[in-house]
């Protein structure tokens, strides 16, 4: 499992002060906020960045990492990926990441057959979409109760497909 799991990009400087505007990809942007330490990927390496404070402000995270002070630099990391320590983001005991279930098999439920492999979470409002490579293509899934019974990351993602679901593919 990865160390390191990618929670959202700089997308914004906010204010004058050095403060960045994050899109967070993780369940809510105050999972970002209350971080101690987010990371950089340079050269290969992941390079800690304390940070100072953390707010959310319209659905995005706001972050006052110590090391950056004014706009010009702020402004620098524009565009830049961030990373958090998976051992540093809580989550339940029925919560996911999403990098843990790329690549894992897609299996109904009732027979025990593997449709193929989860290749992609695309995350909208509502619920996230899973994309399913097999075979003769990919299909796509809701990631809802009446489609997805069981999550093991040992094990796999089990479902119960509708008919014609993995039919055209």
């Amino acid at each position: 499992m990865e160390k390191y799991l990618q929670i959202g990009k700089i997308v914004n400087t906010h204010g004058f002060r050095g403060d960045v505007k994050i899109q967070t990809w993780s369940d809510s942007p105050e999972v970002v906020t209350k971080l101690k330490v987010l990371y950089r990927k340079v050269n290969g390496q992941f390079v800690p960045m304390k940070v100072k404070k953390g707010s959310v402000h319209k659905g995005m995270a706001l972050i006052k990492l110590e090391e950056i002070n004014d706009f010009d630099s702020a402004n620098n990391l524009r565009e830049e990926v961030m990373y958090a320590d998976r051992d540093d983001i809580s989550k339940g005991s029925d919560s996911y990441f999403i990098a843990d279930l790329i690549g894992l098999d897609v299996i109904d439920i009732e027979n025990g057959r593997v449709y193929g492999k989860l290749k992609e979470v695309m995350q909208y409002g509502i619920h996230d979409i899973y994309t399913v490579s097999t075979e003769k293509g990919e299909v796509l899934i809701p990631a809802v109760a009446e489609f997805v019974k069981k999550i093991s990351v040992e094990e796999g993602i089990f479902i119960k497909p509708i008919e014609g679901m993995f039919d055209e593919v």
